[in-house]
């Protein structure tokens, strides 16, 4: 299969995906990006050109929101991505977790863990080296769902996020990459016309975060494991099993 036809083959899975699972997928992406929607609205909140610094420090504080602003926006998304990773692949008794079931099952710790390394190794890359953010961003942007679907350690994931990559590096960044660069284009456009709406600006951009974090992130988590189950089954020959449709 030409590169062309495996991506074309995989977008139309995931639009088959989201469609399919939607009610699951965006109830479960306003319990995630409630709060965090807050903490990305505060981030873009801070004005840092009202502080008292001097130039060299000035630079230093808006570097500092940038990587700042860059993390948060990633911090959820990859949280998110593993609790889509269980509901798509685990079950109990037979069928598809529940909301709380999935809540019950979230391997916290290292999910936590992938998520927080994961958004300060990419905004750290994309902020002072462009091509290193993008680099990780690919190599380990699998990392998540094999947390989930595998149930493996943090460094255990970002190997195996890395080995999964391998050979097919073009494909994984030409599905991941677009998806995500959409997304945050659509959120900053939202909340640009948002402002002024209400009378507090926090609470419109607050608003647009999740709003199209609950929109648009599900395509994110549902290439991310659909990219993941393919590339177990390419690499090691292992099979791990899509429900076929949400629990009623």
């Amino acid at each position: 299969m030409s590169r062309r036809a495996e991506l074309v083959s995989i977008y139309v899975r995931i639009g088959r995906t989201y469609l399919r699972w939607a009610p699951s997928l965006l109830l479960l992406a306003v319990v995630v990006f409630i709060p965090i929607g807050l903490v990305h609205a505060i981030t873009i909140d801070a004005d840092i050109g009202s502080l008292d610094l001097s130039g060299g420090l000035k630079l230093v504080a808006a570097a500092a929101a940038l990587l700042a602003l860059t993390a948060t926006g990633l911090v959820g998304e990859v949280f998110y991505t593993g609790a889509v990773a269980i509901s798509l692949t685990h079950s109990r008794e037979g069928r598809p977790p529940s909301l709380r079931q999935i809540a019950s099952m979230v391997n916290y710790g290292p999910l936590i863990a992938v998520d927080l390394i994961y958004s300060a190794l990419v905004s750290v890359g994309f902020v002072f080296f462009f091509a290193p953010g993008v680099l990780v961003y690919v190599w380990l942007g699998l990392a998540a769902p094999v947390v989930e679907i595998e149930r493996r350690g943090i460094r255990a994931s970002f190997a195996r996020s890395a080995r999964l990559v391998r050979g097919k590096f073009w494909v994984v960044a030409l599905v991941l990459i677009p998806i995500e660069i959409a997304g945050d284009v659509l959120t900053d456009i939202a909340t640009s016309l948002t402002h002024g709406l209400l009378a507090s600006e926090l609470l419109c951009e607050w608003m647009a975060d999740v709003l199209f974090n609950v929109a648009f992130t599900p395509f994110y988590a549902v290439a991310a494991v659909l990219l993941t189950v393919d590339r177990i089954g390419s690499v090691d020959g292992g099979v791990v099993e899509l429900h076929s449709k949400p629990s009623p």
